[in-house]
């Protein structure tokens, strides 16, 4: 590979086609365009008979970020060439070095997927969607370090360009045959040196260039090395090629995104403001590498935006923190920094200011989008929603739109009703019947004037997208809808608690000792609390079996002298190392399912009743530790019809637990494995925050995220064969 632009002609050029694609609507600049650059590719391409040095090509050039201050990342070709054609337009380039008057500030360039914008001027970088303190900074590659390709700073880049073009630009190389058998670097003496400030390059040909430190301590090794038999170069000097190791190509461009997923996050965000951005760029890059592993033939392409609604809201001001004392200080504002958002949402002061903060900033990021991606809902893109902790609560509310008022209405509506049922006098009576008689005409004339101003002004939506997804992760939303009055229906569907209308699907996802998760598929029906959730898969499975194929699988009993003894109870209920579908844990030991898990009936059952109820149901159920199965003959075989998902028909149980006949829709609970070396207690403190950077989670989110677009390719090869 060649680390310098070519001029060809005669038999031994190339092509000129392949970079004239681009346009200025493209580029986001005018003025440039690639058309007269041929197409090259450096790794393992032959280069033509005869060669002379010229000015690096725009496609030799690479644009290069750096962010968190580690080491510097090239963008994409396609960034690249539309960073390098504004900086030209600019006269930052080619034209500044010929003398030529500046142009004007050239357009922000979108880059990284249209996350971030560029800006030439000022050689910085910045996010589109939110916000960030520190500007990222970029920087023109032209000179790069040879085994790292790392860029040469880019004032010493450019004093090195311009000594090189001024010594050799226009002389003929020698032919590739000619250089192969030519003398190593060892054995040359430098032919033109430049002196830097810290260090000084040596030319020992056009195409061997060396960078030297004069640091003391590399000019006595040197000194050393040298007398030892050892050339100046291979002792002490950093070999440097000239334009990068790939070549920028328009083909080497991000797939348009058909999805976006908006993530929220939970408590603790005024403590720490920049962490959601982080967790989400974590979430993004590990989707990233699920995606290009299993996803790279499909054509749904996932984005992942920081949903940052905490910031932005006055609360309270300062009166929190003012009367607070000063003992344990940080201790206390590390709680008011992230516990105190919980009351805040439970105080009916705050509760719509949290609201509305998160959905005006679901709404501005959508609008957003959409403005800067005018294809995206052209061509049905979809939307769905990662929520975390508190998130979850919030953003269910405000699909729903739910409110605590109407749940005070209903109270009162009952006391009125029980004050109905109670003796009083006449006098108490009359004045109850006109109370009722002035609620009921207030009520009318509150309805009158909703009317009017519904006709004269049409309320918008609340969120300007349908959900296609709401996914929970660490969600304590089972609570509060439990805490809100709701109780399991005789329905199997998600409807019970999200409408399909509002979002198509719902999945509650959480890691077994996350001690703020809750279940919500009890809530829909009450014997799924017996019904351990669906584990999720690794990431490096092979061949998974569908989720919705996974048989259900019920919850070991818990380890309690019953009636039964441990053999029988052994026989009775399908264990975890004889599941074929799930290989589950010791669930009696598991506070996720025993305590947590069963929010509503199993967690009024004590340990022995509880351990009696789950021998009788599994000695009714089956008689060998296999799974459910069907195709069984007699009554036993009816009881145990197994549907794709959700339970099976269960025999109706002596206590009156368990019901009949209902199963889920869809599983909705989806439960992480643990890891088989992993500390109970410690991963009780760290397992709420440890979703963002989970390869298993990532593959399950894009899993239902492409399910439409893998169904379709399945169907298709399947009509191919």
């Amino acid at each position: 590979s060649l680390p310098y632009s070519t001029a060809t002609g005669g038999e031994g050029g190339e092509g000129s086609e392949g970079a004239a694609g681009l346009s200025s609507s493209e580029s986001g600049c005018s003025g440039f365009s690639l058309a007269a650059l041929p197409e090259r590719r450096r790794p393992g391409g032959c280069r033509p008979r005869y060669e002379v040095v010229r000015e690096l090509g725009a496609e030799e050039v690479r644009w290069f970020y750096r962010e968190d201050r580690k080491t510097w990342k090239p963008f994409i070709g396609y960034d690249s060439l539309r960073i390098e054609l504004a900086f030209r337009a600019a006269g930052r380039g080619g034209n500044a070095d010929r003398g030529e008057g500046p142009a004007a500030a050239p357009e922000p360039v979108c880059v990284r997927g249209g996350l971030y914008e560029v800006d030439v001027a000022n050689a910085e970088s910045y996010p589109v969607y939110w916000n960030q303190t520190e500007k990222i900074p970029v920087m023109r590659g032209q000179w790069f370090i040879d085994g790292t390709w790392q860029p040469l700073e880019e004032e010493e880049s450019n004093l090195i360009e311009q000594e090189h073009l001024n010594r050799f630009k226009g002389q003929q190389l020698q032919e590739s045959f000619d250089m192969e058998v030519s003398k190593p670097v060892d054995g040359k003496e430098a032919i033109h040196s430049l002196k830097l400030s810290r260090n000084h390059v040596d030319w020992h040909s056009v195409d061997e260039v060396y960078l030297y430190s004069d640091a003391t301590t590399s000019k006595i090794a040197r000194t050393v090395t040298q007398k030892l038999g050892f050339s100046k170069a291979s002792s002490s000097g950093t070999r440097l090629h000239r334009g990068y190791v790939e070549e920028a190509t328009l083909e080497d461009k991000p797939p348009q995104t058909s999805h976006i997923v908006f993530v929220v996050h939970g408590i603790g965000q005024k403590m720490d403001q920049g962490r959601i951005i982080k967790n989400t760029a974590m979430m993004r890059d590990t989707a990233r590498k699920i995606e290009e592993k299993y996803f790279s033939n499909l054509a749904t392409h996932v984005e992942f935006l920081p949903v940052e609604w905490r910031s932005k809201l006055t609360l309270d001001g300062d009166t929190v923190d003012s009367i607070t004392p000063d003992k344990v200080r940080g201790l206390r504002d590390m709680l008011n920094s992230s516990a105190m958002d919980i009351m805040y949402y439970t105080s009916p002061l705050y509760r719509d200011e949290l609201v509305k903060g998160l959905q005006q900033e679901l709404n501005r990021l959508y609008t957003l989008f959409c403005s800067r991606n005018p294809e995206f809902e052209e061509k049905g893109g979809k939307v769905s929603i990662v929520s975390h902790s508190l998130g979850c609560v919030i953003t269910y509310d405000i699909m729903t739109g739910w409110n605590p008022v109407r749940l005070y209405e209903q109270l009162l509506q009952k006391e009125e009703e029980e004050l109905e049922d109670n003796w009083m006098s006449y006098e108490e009576q009359r004045l109850l019947e006109d109370l009722y008689i002035t609620k009921q005409r207030l009520k009318d004339i509150e309805e009158r004037l909703h009317e009017l101003k519904a006709s004269a002004i049409s309320k918008p939506p609340v969120l300007k997208f349908k959900v296609e997804n709401f996914f929970c992760m660490g969600s304590p939303l089972a609570v509060f809808l439990a805490l809100r009055g709701v109780r399991p229906g005789n329905s199997g569907s998600q409807d019970h608690i999200l409408p399909r209308t509002i979002c198509n699907r719902l999945l509650n996802i959480f890691h077994p000792t996350d001690p703020v998760a809750y279940r919500l598929e009890p809530l829909i029906l009450k014997h799924y609390s017996n019904i351990s959730p669906v584990q999720i898969h690794w990431y490096n499975t092979a061949n998974p079996l569908p989720y919705e194929h996974m048989k259900p699988s019920f919850l070991n009993p818990t380890k309690e002298p019953t009636s039964v003894t441990d053999s029988e109870s052994g026989s009775a209920v399908p264990s975890p190392t004889t599941s074929p579908v799930m290989a589950r844990r010791h669930y009696g030991e598991s506070i996720t399912n025993i305590g947590k898990a069963s929010i509503l009936g199993a967690a009024s059952i004590g340990k022995g009743l509880g351990g009696m109820l789950f021998s009788r149901f599994g000695r009714s159920s089956t008689a060998t530790p296999q799974p459910l199965e069907t195709g069984k003959d007699g009554a036993e075989g009816d009881d145990k019809k197994t549907p794709t998902v959700g339970t099976p028909p269960l025999s109706h149980s002596s206590s009156g637990f368990l019901e009949t006949t209902v199963e889920l829709e869809h599983r909705i609970d989806f439960e992480l494995r643990e890891g088989l070396v992993e500390s109970r207690y410690w991963s009780t403190v760290t397992s709420h925050t440890a979703y963002w950077s989970s390869l298993d989670i990532a593959l399950f989110l894009l899993t239902f995220m492409c399910k439409d677009d893998q169904e379709d390719a399945d169907k298709s090869n399947l009509d191919t064969i």
